[in-house]
């Protein structure tokens, strides 16, 4: 996973945090795991929907737009 790590404090709404308490008992895991996973799934559909965004910009050729992607 992570070699870095730095305690965040986030605030949440009760409703979610007592869902969050729920799940975190029902699948054995840790909150931080549970929180740490659902970010990383929500930055990369954030990256898919980016992504599909630039491919309908006509104006950016393939190229460019997969170079800033990082695929050569």
């Amino acid at each position: 996973m992570y070699k870095t790590v730095k305690p965040t404090t986030l605030t949440l709404p009760l409703t979610l945090l007592d869902e969050l308490d729920e799940l975190a008992k029902e699948l054995g895991k840790k909150k931080t795991a549970i929180v740490t996973e659902a970010l990383e799934m929500y930055m990369d559909m954030n990256d898919l929907k980016q992504a599909e965004k630039r491919l309908q910009d006509k104006n950016v050729p393939a190229d460019e737009f997969f170079k800033e992607i990082g695929v050569s």
